[in-house]
């Protein structure tokens, strides 16, 4: 079983930054990729960016929706079994409650939810204009 926490959501205005934290816990060897996604209300579930854990590549490659790309950057700390999301120049768009996921997969899938194995509880970003 694995525990995800989500962290340091908050508000912010248009054109400012916030740095996301999911941190994860229990059997941590299962984990091959963790992504992050956000609901707005009214709307699906939809990915935002992911990477593959060191647990079956050496090779992290992140992977952006080109909503975020240029802005967002993911990251991790396997040390502190950390991943991040450093959101920069926040729109009001980006307003959601943001998800950390993880999956059990050797291998990033696709942005479909049920793929994805264990979810975080979310953190709610807004941001004002």
């Amino acid at each position: 079983q694995v525990q995800l926490v989500e962290s340091w959501g908050g508000s912010v205005q248009a054109g400012g930054s916030l740095r996301l934290s999911c941190a994860a816990s229990g059997d941590i060897s299962r984990v091959g990729c963790l992504g992050w996604f956000r609901e707005a209300p009214g709307k699906d579930r939809e990915g935002v960016a992911r990477i593959p854990t060191d647990v079956f590549t050496s090779v992290a490659v992140p992977y952006y929706v080109d909503s975020v790309k240029g802005r967002f950057t993911i990251s991790q700390d396997s040390a502190k079994n950390t991943v991040y999301l450093q959101m920069n120049d926040l729109q009001p768009e980006d307003t959601a409650m943001y998800y950390c996921a993880a999956t059990a997969l050797h291998f990033c899938p696709a942005f479909r939810p049920p793929i994805w194995d264990t979810w975080g509880q979310g953190t709610q970003v807004t941001v004002s204009s």
